[in-house]
């Protein structure tokens, strides 16, 4: 276990907090302000309990460089609604600077501030120790909060706690707990649900996960590599070469440990990745030479859920196609509803799986959406996230 933001006594102390407020924007508008909202509590609980708060995050890919459309002064603004409260905004083309500094030993107890984009020093993805120590020397504790960039080692995620005692936010206290748990001490049946495109890159988490489920189920545009692997035509469906020669060692290690690999039965196939492309309902052995799989079929869907509906711990990471495209949304619908309907521990991985259940209105049914899709994924992989790792234990 982690120490948290509740093992601190905060009075007459600086929290630095590293929050994830990578929020999509449009014409310097924010469009969803789901990972703002992620990082409420464990600002208010500061706030409350009188810290001074100095909150790093980065927006976008500035390379190292200030650039105005990744400010994040839109979010400062977007913070001050969401808290009903004053957030300063420090916009320091450096990040820290004697102005800054300035700035924030003048703040007062339950003040907030919000620093201009880490991302703006090239330093940060370097996790250059020089700048995580500019960052360090703002507070008395780290605070980590950014589950969607824990996976990376950079300065204000992980090499800031070499200058800081370093504590979890409530927000990446829930991650651990929920997908922790979940692979590591699950109520079973224990059914992971993998989509996407790529073979390659989920084999490591199908892997580590053959250890510890009952049932796989795949689905997304992997599908397709896995059914050419059973001697199936696919027509010009998306097929991934190097995953294809992993396949044979995932179905020996699902047979050897008992679990259940479960694949689709029948797709839907259009003739041209469009929404507005004709499709039809193919047998997996029957898709047509000139038509591309986007969707899993409605035998499938009935047949994924007649399985899930009994499983007591489910994680689902990746779609089951092209979720984007109304008319071939309708199997990733069916599995959102299938487990907003369990009654047991339901955890999504983050990343489109997340963004499926929230454009479908499913998300309050959900026990746990993940913030973090490329951290989520390398967690279930069982590797060590680097902001993680570098916080205190208990």
């Amino acid at each position: 276990m982690k120490r948290t933001i509740e093992d601190v006594s905060w009075s007459g102390k600086t929290a630095v907090i590293r929050c994830d407020f990578n929020v999509p924007m449009k014409d310097g508008k924010i469009t969803d302000d789901t990972r703002i909202r992620a990082a409420l509590p464990t600002l208010e609980y500061l706030k409350e309990k009188g810290a001074k708060v100095v909150i790093l995050s980065h927006l976008g890919r500035p390379k190292g460089e200030p650039k105005p459309e990744f400010s994040l002064r839109p979010v400062a603004d977007a913070l001050a609604e969401a808290l009903h409260t004053e957030v300063r905004f420090f916009p320091s083309d450096k990040v820290v600077d004697d102005t800054v500094r300035e700035e924030v030993r003048g703040l007062k107890p339950g003040e907030l501030a919000l620093l201009e984009n880490v991302r703006y020093r090239k330093e940060e993805t370097e996790n250059d120790p020089s700048f995580a120590e500019e960052l360090a020397s703002l507070g008395d504790v780290f605070v980590q909060e950014a589950f969607g960039t824990a996976h990376r080692a950079h300065a204000s995620t992980a090499g800031i706690a070499s200058y800081l005692p370093s504590v979890s936010g409530f927000l990446i206290e829930k991650e651990l707990r929920f997908l922790g748990e979940a692979v590591s001490s699950p109520e079973r049946p224990f059914a992971a649900i993998m989509g996407g495109a790529k073979v390659k890159d989920k084999i490591p988490v199908i892997t580590n996960l053959l250890d510890k489920v009952d049932y796989i189920f795949i689905g997304g545009g992997m599908v397709f590599t896995f059914l050419k692997a059973e001697g199936h035509d696919i027509g010009t469906s998306l097929f991934d070469e190097e995953g294809y020669e992993l396949i044979p060692e995932i179905k020996e290690k699902a047979a050897k440990n008992g679990v259940k690999l479960v694949l689709p039965v029948d797709v839907v196939a259009a003739d041209r990745f469009d929404n507005d492309s004709p499709s039809g309902i193919y047998g997996v052995g029957e898709i047509p030479a000139d038509r591309m799989g986007m969707d899993i079929g409605p035998k499938t869907e009935e047949l994924y859920c007649d399985l899930l509906k009994d499983c007591k711990t489910i994680v689902w990471n990746g779609p089951m196609g092209v979720f984007e495209m109304p008319n071939f949304a309708h199997g990733t619908k069916a599995i959102a509803e299938c487990l907003a309907a369990n009654e047991g521990t339901t955890v999504i991985g983050g990343g489109d799986s997340a963004a499926a259940v929230t454009q479908f209105g499913l998300a309050d049914r959900m026990t746990h959406i993940s913030t973090g899709g490329g951290a989520s994924l390398e967690f279930l992989e069982g590797k060590e996230l680097p902001g993680i790792a570098c916080l205190e234990d208990r």
